[in-house]
């Protein structure tokens, strides 16, 4: 499943997979509400249902990380391994305290409608770091998605999430392995080492030096040697 990224639909997305809600071919419904994660979590297992899998390894970047994460709490019997890169357990990003909200400050921008449209089609080039900005970008103005991507941010981190508390969840059971780059630009290691405090069926940390926030294009070599060591076959 093609999973969207930080700042567009992420990696170069596979029309031989579903594109997750507002990105490429699939549906962009109106409403900020139709974004929130739990919505998104009910499309995994719709999808896993239609393919017939009861149980399936799930592997998720940044907002897909995230649902990952999401879906392997609300739905533990249908996840059998879990794999977040960039970004962490969702109270542990929370919790990373000052320098992750620093990091964080387009989360804020994002919630301008209109306003962060603008802005990302100006700005996007230079701050987004997309190694494939100029594919993206075409395809989401091609899709139509600018905008049910920035619904991703509108839905989940308001404003008021700075300051509300986190809402409990039960731990992980699935065993969880997180990776993170340290040359990340949004993300600091301490909200994705932090997520061990969430997992209850074992985490494994790896750290990639010198490796940025798309991982799977800036070292896809050393991505897949850790999945396939992670998961089982």
């Amino acid at each position: 499943m093609a999973q969207p990224g930080t700042c567009a639909p992420g990696c170069g997305l596979h029309r031989d997979h579903p594109d997750l809600r507002g990105y490429g071919a699939s549906d962009k419904p109106e409403g900020i509400d139709a974004y929130n994660l739990l919505f998104l979590a009910g499309d995994v297992a719709a999808v896993l249902d239609d393919a017939g899998i009861e149980r399936a390894h799930v592997v998720g970047h940044d907002w897909g990380a995230a649902l990952g994460w999401v879906v392997a709490t609300l739905m533990a019997q249908r996840v059998d391994h879990l794999v977040a890169m960039a970004v962490g357990h969702p109270a542990a990003f929370t919790d990373a305290g000052f320098d992750q909200r620093r990091l964080s400050w387009y989360m804020l921008l994002f919630q301008f409608e209109g306003t962060a449209e603008r802005w990302f089609a100006q700005h996007g080039r230079a701050w987004c770091e997309h190694p494939d900005f100029d594919a993206v970008w075409a395809e989401l103005q091609r899709d139509a998605s600018l905008t049910p991507a920035l619904n991703w941010y509108r839905a989940n981190v308001p404003p008021e999430s700075y300051i509300a508390p986190t809402m409990e969840f039960p731990p992980v059971t699935s065993p969880t392995m997180g990776m993170w780059g340290s040359a990340d630009f949004a993300l600091t290691e301490a909200q994705m080492t932090g997520s061990e405090a969430h997992t209850s069926g074992g985490f494994r940390y790896e750290r990639l030096d010198g490796v940025g926030h798309w991982m799977q294009l800036e070292a896809p070599e050393r991505v897949n040697e850790l999945l396939v060591d992670f998961l089982p076959a």
